[in-house]
């Protein structure tokens, strides 16, 4: 339910809604950016396979990977965002935003509130949005966007997200999308979700990475995680070794130290070079950067795809010097 001009309540991960002071609780790792999540009765009106918002899932509606998200007054969010903001916890709003069809105005009436009293970067992560509409967000404070390709070919997309699972979606807007969202707010300013782990070839991944650096936009990795009560419930995680070339890659490519052109791959599409000097793939590695969890600045995600109990995928925090060589042993170095 919407009022002034707002939504009355608001979704809130429970490591922002703990950080925010609105849960008790205790954290192995703060979040510095205050998630939210839109807050509706019914599902979302898409229909991706790995997601318990899906409209034909039937996870729980109160979880978005595997984190849930209590439900609270969006006047109170607010206010708590704003006392975060000013003690220097947050540095950032993150809002996913479902498919719906008043969520365009009920994430500008969102965004409008917590600008009024606090001026704090917002990204929202989002369904295709025409021009207009994304210079409308732009206007009302949103600096940054997302777009979910999720699948790293056209194929797999068709299957978790597109036409094949009965989805609103399809890779050439998605792509096109993107675009505009570039020309919108800039290089640099949008982002995208690449989930490692549906059935993909290192080299498709790599390949979809390279595509959004040329495009200008930052892809986020995350590790596929298997939710009760959705479509891919039954399917397993990636494997770790996977998984961590992926990350080296992806860092390799996101800072420009390689490219696709200099990598090499074997017959089923595994890395077998990274392009760069056995130097450089070392100081990456020990640096632990790579392993770290990809996305928005400021955006840590804590155990958004793993148990606190590990393995982890992505790291919330700078790694320790074992955890550095645990990831050295599994990579083969």
């Amino acid at each position: 339910m919407t009022t002034n001009n707002y939504p009355e309540t608001v979704r809130v991960s429970t490591g922002s809604a703990i950080m925010l002071g609105l849960l008790k609780g205790k954290l192995d790792a703060e979040p510095t950016t205050a998630y939210l999540l839109m807050c509706r009765a019914e599902k979302c009106s898409a229909n991706c396979g790995f997601c318990p918002q899906a409209r034909k899932s039937k996870g729980r509606a109160d979880m978005l990977s595997r984190v849930t998200w209590p439900t609270f007054p969006t006047k109170k969010v607010v206010e708590a965002i704003q006392t975060s903001v000013k003690d220097g916890k947050i540095k950032r709003v993150c809002i996913q935003s479902l498919n719906y069809p008043q969520v365009f105005d009920d994430v500008m009436g969102l965004v409008k509130r917590i600008k009024s009293v606090v001026d704090v970067a917002v990204s929202v992560s989002c369904k295709p949005l025409g021009s207009n509409k994304m210079k409308v967000w732009k206007e009302v404070g949103v600096n940054r966007v997302s777009i979910a390709l999720d699948a790293a070919t056209p194929e797999i997309f068709d299957e978790v997200k597109g036409k094949n699972i009965g989805g609103p979606y399809r890779w050439e807007n998605q792509l096109e999308a993107l675009k505009e969202a570039v020309n919108v707010f800039g290089q640099g300013s949008v982002s995208t979700h690449l989930i490692v782990g549906l059935g993909e070839t290192e080299k498709q991944l790599c390949q979809t990475i390279q595509w959004c650096i040329n495009s200008g936009v930052y892809p986020a990795l995350f590790a596929f995680t298997p939710i009760a009560g959705t479509t891919l419930e039954n399917h397993s995680q990636p494997a770790l070794s996977h998984y961590r070339r992926v990350q080296l890659a992806h860092y390799l490519l996101t800072h420009k130290k390689t490219c696709i052109e200099k990598m090499q791959f074997d017959k089923d599409g595994k890395i077998t070079d990274f392009g760069v000097s056995k130097e450089q793939l070392y100081e990456a590695t020990d640096s632990g950067e790579p392993f770290r969890t990809s996305g928005c600045p400021s955006c840590n995600r804590p155990y958004y795809n793993e148990r606190p109990g590990g393995p982890l995928y992505n790291y919330p925090r700078k790694l320790l010097a074992e955890e550095v060589e645990k990831i050295k042993k599994t990579l083969g170095f």
